[in-house]
């Protein structure tokens, strides 16, 4: 049995690994999404969070907790100096301003000598566990529900079923789409912490455009009217490059093709509560008669 589980941990670890951090980038654009923004800056948010921990690590000898919690600071405060002009933007053009900003980091990374230039950085030190990845995403479910429960998560409700509805009710629109923004960002700058420290290298590459839309595409397949959704999404997503292995370089256009046929068939992603509990009564009916 031991030498079983032995066997599948050596094999599959980074996948499980993978399954957390994804989980918890898809909930870092659910964030957003829950305020009515759509972002596809946390790919970006999570490249700075994963250069900064991975940095803290290579050349200061500070524990792996700080580097955590630089991975979370430094996305939280480009968010918060880049949100103050972009959230006035919406939809499409939030969009394209935020793929933007991605573009300008990665540009940005791809040009410093710190930052290892083209070549990213080799030999960060393996120091993510599996307790890491368990605690802190299972933190983020813990507080995203509280959140969605509180004074804050009723206004991030407010504002994206109606936003001129909810400013004339007095919500303070422009501060909480501010918070939800700089929130996602803290999320996927840990996970790009945690990311780093388990893949020992790490380049401009991996945080991409694709990357961004991988991350959104893991969020809208689940569904994003709640936090199980995308924790679906995302298990489902990363698993799935495992089962079609031999597929792998149509990866981008399976994930593009996936998010289109959720938007058409399943617009409230293949966790919709609303739906299941229908399906449900129809079979107890079905039965019935």
């Amino acid at each position: 049995m031991f030498d079983w589980w032995e066997g599948f941990w050596a094999t599959y670890n980074t996948v499980v690994f993978s399954i957390g951090v994804n989980a918890m980038l898809a909930l870092s654009i659910y964030l957003t999404l829950s305020c009515g923004l759509l972002s596809l800056a946390n790919a970006a948010f999570m490249g700075i969070g994963a250069y900064a921990a991975a940095l803290i690590s290579m050349q200061t000898s500070l524990p792996f907790p700080a580097a955590l919690a630089a991975a979370g600071i430094l996305p939280a405060l480009v968010a918060l100096i880049i949100g103050i002009p972009t959230l006035r933007l919406s939809g499409v053009y939030l969009a394209m301003a935020t793929l933007g900003f991605g573009e300008v980091v990665r540009v940005i990374v791809l040009n410093m000598e710190i930052t290892g230039g083209p070549m990213g950085l080799n030999g960060i030190p393996q120091k993510t566990e599996f307790w890491h990845i368990v605690l802190l995403l299972s933190l983020t479910l813990y507080l995203l529900a509280r959140l969605r429960r509180s004074k804050t998560g009723r206004a991030f409700e407010a504002i994206k079923a109606d936003e001129v509805a909810a400013r004339l009710m007095g919500v303070n629109v422009p501060a909480y789409k501010l918070l939800a923004f700089v929130l996602g960002a803290v999320i996927a700058g840990v996970a790009g912490g945690l990311n780093a420290h388990y893949t020992f290298t790490i380049g401009p590459g991996n945080y991409a455009f694709e990357n961004a839309v991988d991350i959104l595409t893991m969020a809208v397949f689940g569904g994003t009217g709640n936090l199980i959704g995308p924790t679906i999404g995302a298990t489902i997503l990363t698993l799935l490059p495992e089962v079609l292995r031999q597929f792998k370089d149509f990866r981008l256009a399976a994930n593009g093709l996936i998010l289109v046929l959720v938007i058409l068939y399943l617009p409230k992603g293949i966790w919709d509560p609303r739906r299941i509990r229908a399906f449900r009564q129809r079979r107890k009916t079905g039965k019935a008669t």
